[in-house]
C-alpha cells in the first residue's frame, strides 16, 4: 500500500498537480493529523445514522459533546442554591464572564484588560460605535467593505441617521476593480488617503462573510490612524478562524461572535476588544450597571464610575446559562492552538480549492471560486459560483447530506473547519460535487 506524506502548507497551492487525490490518502493524511482527536469531541449531525460532510460552521459550529453537561452543571447550582448562586455556585455567576478572558484575549490576540463577554454582536457594536463614531465638522463619513454583512449596514447607517447626518452620504462602501471579485489592499489604503480629514472611521469585517476574503486589519488600521480617524473591524468571521493581533496592530475596537467557528451555540454572547489607550479616556459611552467599578457597583450610587477595563462597557450582568458552552469551546481552542489550527486550515482549505480547480481543469465545469488563492487573505472558507445552475447545485449539495449554505444572488460557502472537519469531508465532497454536476469521475 503507498503511504501518502502527510502534505505541508503549500501543497494544495490553486495551481499545483492535486497529489494522490484518493479516499486512501485522505485518510492517511487524516491520520497523520495532530488534531485528528478534536472531531471526536464534537456531535455531528447524522442523516439515516450516517454524519453529514458539516462544512457550515461558518454559520454555526458544532456542538461540543460535554456542553450539555455543562448547562447541567449550571442548572443544578440554580436548584441548589437560587440566588446565592452567584457567589457559591461551582462558577459563581457574579464573576461569571471572568472565566473566559484570557483564553478570548489569547484568540484576538490581546491583553486581559482589553476584552470582555457581553451582549451580542449587533448589540456590541452599537455600543462601540457610541464612543467610536464621533463626528467632527467635515469628518462624518465611515468607509466600509464591498458587501459588508447587512447587520454592520443597518447599524451604520442608523448611528448615523442618530448623529442627524444622512447616510448615503457619509457612509462609502469600496468596490472591487471592475472584473473583480475583492479588493486589493492598496485599493484600501488609497481610498482611506483620498477621504482623508473627512474619514472619522473605518469598518470591515475581518473576514468578509460573502467573498471569505481577509483583509490586512494590521495595514487598514495604520492607514486610518495616518488621516486621523478610528479603525474598528467585526470579527464574526475572523475570532477563531485566523490568528489575530488586535493589540499589536492597534486596532482601536472590535466585536465578534462565539457561534460560528467559535462553536458556542446559536445566539451565544458576544465578545468586544478596547485597545487599552482608550481605555481610560474620557469617551461618550451607554452605561450600565454592570460596567460600574465592581469596588464600588453594589454601594448602588447615583453617579457611574466605569470599571477602568473592557468591562466598562458592560451594561448587564452576564448570561450565565447562554455562557456555559463558550467555556467549553475555549477549553478546547487553548488546547488545539490557533498556530495548529491554522496551518491546518490552510491545508484542509487548499485541498479543497486544488479539488474544485481539478474538476474544472479536467470537465470544464466552469466553477468559480471568488475567495482569494493566497493563504494570507483567506481563512477556511471558499465561496464557489456555479454560472447558471448554482441553486440546482446547492439544492442537489444539501439532498446528498452535505451542509453548506447558499448567500444571494449567486454564491455557495463552504467552510471546512480544522477543529472537526477532516481531509476525507473534503475528499467526499469532491465526489459529491461531481455528481451534483452531472459528470463522471
Amino acid at each position: 500500500m503507498a503511504v501518502h506524506a502527510f502534505p505541508g502548507a503549500a501543497t494544495f497551492a490553486a495551481h499545483m498537480i492535486l497529489p494522490a487525490n484518493t479516499l486512501e490518502s485522505a485518510r492517511q493524511w487524516d491520520a497523520q493529523d495532530p488534531l485528528n482527536g478534536f472531531r471526536e469531541q464534537f456531535l455531528i449531525p447524522t442523516v439515516k445514522q450516517t454524519p453529514i460532510i458539516y462544512f457550515t460552521g461558518n454559520s454555526l459550529g458544532l456542538q461540543p459533546r460535554d456542553a450539555g453537561a455543562a448547562v447541567e452543571r449550571e442548572m443544578e447550582d440554580w436548584a441548589r442554591f437560587g440566588v446565592e448562586g452567584h457567589f457559591h455556585a461551582r462558577h459563581p455567576w457574579f464573576s461569571y464572564h471572568e472565566r473566559f478572558t484570557a483564553g478570548e484575549a489569547s484568540i484576538v490576540g490581546a491583553r486581559l484588560e482589553e476584552v470582555v463577554l457581553m451582549n451580542q454582536l449587533t448589540s456590541n457594536l452599537h455600543f462601540l460605535l457610541v464612543s467610536f463614531y464621533r463626528t467632527k465638522g467635515k469628518r462624518v463619513k465611515i468607509l466600509t467593505e464591498h458587501r459588508p454583512f447587512p447587520s454592520d449596514v443597518y447599524a451604520m447607517a442608523s448611528q448615523i441617521a442618530f448623529h442627524g447626518l444622512d447616510p448615503k452620504a457619509c457612509m462609502v462602501e469600496m468596490q472591487p476593480r471592475e472584473g473583480e471579485q475583492t479588493l486589493r489592499t492598496e485599493d484600501i489604503l488609497a481610498k482611506i488617503g483620498e477621504l482623508g480629514d473627512e474619514l472619522a472611521l473605518v469598518l470591515f469585517g475581518g473576514v468578509n462573510y460573502y467573498t471569505g476574503q481577509a483583509f490586512h486589519m494590521e495595514a487598514i488600521t495604520a492607514k486610518a490612524h495616518a488621516v486621523g480617524a478610528v479603525a474598528g473591524f467585526d470579527l464574526a468571521h475572523a475570532a477563531g478562524n485566523m490568528p489575530l493581533r488586535l493589540h499589536d496592530w492597534e486596532v482601536d475596537f472590535a466585536c465578534w461572535c462565539t457561534y460560528k467557528y467559535l462553536n458556542s451555540g446559536p445566539g451565544s454572547v458576544g465578545g468586544a476588544f478596547i485597545h487599552e489607550r482608550h481605555l481610560k479616556a474620557d469617551l461618550p459611552r451607554f452605561a450600565g450597571w454592570w460596567g460600574h467599578d465592581k469596588k464600588t457597583r453594589f454601594q448602588m450610587g447615583p453617579e457611574f464610575k466605569p470599571t477602568p477595563t473592557a468591562e466598562g462597557w458592560q451594561v448587564s450582568n452576564a448570561p450565565v446559562l447562554n455562557m456555559v458552552v463558550h467555556g467549553i469551546a475555549l477549553a478546547q481552542f487553548v488546547q488545539a492552538g490557533m498556530e495548529r489550527l491554522r496551518a491546518k486550515s490552510i491545508q484542509l482549505t487548499g485541498y479543497m480549492e486544488a479539488i474544485i480547480n481539478g474538476i474544472n481543469d479536467k470537465h470544464l465545469a466552469g466553477l468559480q471560486i471568488i475567495t482569494p488563492s493566497d493563504p494570507d487573505q483567506r481563512g477556511c472558507q471558499l465561496s464557489m459560483v456555479v454560472p447558471g445552475k448554482g441553486k440546482t447545485v446547492y439544492n442537489r449539495l444539501t439532498e446528498r447530506a452535505v451542509s453548506v449554505d447558499w448567500r444571494e444572488p449567486n454564491v455557495i460557502r463552504m467552510a471546512p473547519v480544522p477543529m472537526y472537519n477532516s481531509f476525507e469531508d473534503v475528499f467526499r465532497f469532491g465526489q459529491v460535487l461531481k455528481e451534483c454536476l452531472g459528470i463522471g469521475s
